[in-house]
């Protein structure tokens, strides 16, 4: 059986773009200064963090040692350089406007399972970090759709990113709050620190 070299550089193209939509929807360039909160998967922080190049900074802020080996594991694969520090999303262990862009990783529920007093100290915390001007980005899974959502059991709530009550949430502390793309089972919403 003879191979397609057009069929394998497609195969090869679409796994070496694996995150790509995740990647240009969080809009980090060269030079950014990044802090991830949550880490549910570590090829995405590395995919995220090897935009900073040498001149920017990335830091994983992640809840558990568990998240943490992830974090380092996804960065290493990477050929990322990042700081993980461990701690709370309601008290991030960082310096007063000191980065340019935040993203939160929401997949695994790190805040949409908090109560809502701890979601509104989470979004005053990536404000407090942000520079005047700085991004925020929080990613979520998306709900279910189409046949996918007869088959199984859909949630009673839409994941938290997905619903109004993230963007809210988000309102209380940042600007032009909005819904970047819903895509690839995920849910980008962004908002702006006021400068």
């Amino acid at each position: 059986m003879a191979l397609n070299p057009f069929a394998l550089g497609r195969g090869l193209a679409r796994r070496g773009d694996s995150y790509m939509l995740l990647v240009g929807m969080t809009g980090v360039k060269m030079g950014d200064r990044l802090v991830q909160v949550g880490c549910a998967h570590g090829g995405r922080l590395g995919a995220v963090a090897s935009r900073v190049g040498l001149s920017g900074q990335a830091v994983a802020v992640v809840p558990d040692e568990g998240s943490a080996a992830r974090a380092r594991k996804g960065a290493a694969q990477a050929g990322a350089l990042v700081e993980v520090e461990i701690g709370p999303p309601t008290r991030l262990p960082l310096a007063d406007q000191a980065f340019d862009v935040a993203v939160v990783d929401d997949t695994g529920g790190l805040v949409g399972a908090a109560p809502p007093a701890d979601r509104l100290a989470v979004a005053r915390e990536l404000q407090r970090v942000l520079r005047p001007g700085g991004r925020v980005v929080l990613i979520g899974a998306a709900p279910r759709a189409g046949l996918s959502a007869l088959l199984t059991r859909a949630p009673a709530h839409p994941p938290f990113v997905a619903s109004e009550e993230a963007r809210t949430t988000l309102m209380s502390t940042f600007r032009a709050v909005r819904t970047l793309a819903e895509r690839e089972g995920l849910v980008f919403v962004e908002g702006i620190k006021p400068r």
